[in-house]
């Protein structure tokens, strides 16, 4: 009977998957390509992989790490420099004399080599700092970010990565559907890897480490595993977040980038990859979308003027600030989406 219900559910979330698909492709063909709601859906896809790749790390591993801009970063300049097409070079790489790579790469091996190369920094990264535990291994990932972005904009390395100027004229998708399938397959990968042996091996270690060394866990081996497998998530997301921007600078990949995918992972649950989706949409709609009109001191009905530009941030911050203080555990804590919990629930509903 069990085993029933799990078919059940798995067919029911196949289907809730190609309707998402489904309605993806009618809203493309029925909404203007220019409007904020493409904005906010691609832009969310993106940020709820990387989210999620965070969430290994923090929430399913137990290490605190703040070093997936630097990843993203690895991730988006690989892409970039290995998909501008051979005679847009000279333009791009107009201070360096056309750089120093002659060829491309199509654009799905680019985008694995983008996971790759930061999975293989991670891995580099991963062998002094993993020792490290809570603020310390935070201190040590952001410090490598930073030193990386400031590295990325070294005139001395502009043959390869344009310097401080900006990467563009690499292939783009404007497709919405592409992000979110890129996105769900990299995160049902992840869902995959929880679930496995690998992931209870996380989870032990995130829960004591002492105990799950006396099981005969290698804590360097899985610790290093799942840094690099999310740091090569993280580079995907990079290059993705690449295509989505268009043009590429390391001057963007600053801190902040990783405190606002932190605070995803908050939002949503910290041990809960349905929350890092959910609230990557959220966070995203409400920061480029549903609290734009707060910039717009035009709306004032007042001879007080309280809007205007930036107030949007400051109405942002308090809605935060009461969701972490009212929902300690995020949105779903550690809990998971699923047809069996929506199915309960309404049981629970009826029952009232």
């Amino acid at each position: 009977m069990e085993i029933t219900n799990k078919k059940r559910d798995l067919f029911i979330g196949f289907g809730l998957l190609a309707l998402l698909f489904v309605v993806l492709i009618i809203l493309e063909h029925t909404i203007r390509p220019t409007s904020i709601l493409f904005t906010v859906l691609k832009k969310g896809a993106i940020y709820a992989l990387v989210a999620v790749s965070m969430n290994l790390l923090n929430g399913f591993t137990g290490l605190f790490s703040l070093g997936q801009a630097g990843f993203m970063l690895l991730g988006a300049y690989t892409y970039a420099i290995f998909t501008i097409p051979l005679e847009a070079r000279a333009q791009v790489y107009q201070y360096f004399d056309g750089g120093a790579i002659h060829f491309t790469l199509p654009v799905i091996v680019a985008m694995i080599l983008a996971g790759l190369v930061a999975a293989f920094f991670a891995y580099l990264i991963g062998l002094p700092v993993l020792h490290l535990k809570s603020d310390y291994l935070a201190i040590a990932t952001l410090g490598f970010a930073e030193i990386l972005r400031a590295i990325f904009q070294w005139d001395k390395l502009g043959v390869i990565t344009n310097g401080s100027n900006l990467l563009r004229k690499y292939p783009v998708f404007k497709s919405t559907t592409f992000y979110f399938a890129v996105s769900g397959i990299c995160i049902a990968v992840i869902v995959l890897l929880i679930n496995s042996t690998y992931g209870r091996a996380f989870k032990a270690i995130r829960d004591d480490e002492v105990a799950a060394e006396a099981m005969g866990i290698n804590l360097a081996h899985h610790k290093r595993m799942a840094f690099t497998i999310s740091s090569f998530f993280a580079g995907i997301s990079g290059a993705l977040l690449a295509m989505f921007q268009t043009t590429i600078q390391a001057s963007q990949f600053k801190s902040a980038m990783t405190y606002e995918i932190l605070l995803i992972v908050v939002i949503g649950g910290i041990g809960s990859v349905t929350g890092s989706c959910i609230s990557s949409f959220l966070f995203i709609a409400c920061s480029e979308w549903w609290l734009r009109f707060l910039d717009n001191a035009n709306l004032n009905f007042t001879s007080v003027q309280i809007l205007r530009p930036g107030f949007r941030k400051v109405v942002f911050s308090i809605v935060i600030m009461c969701i972490v203080l009212f929902y300690q555990k995020g949105i779903m804590g550690d809990k998971e989406f699923s047809i069996k919990g929506i199915s309960g629930f309404f049981k629970k509903f009826k029952k009232k």
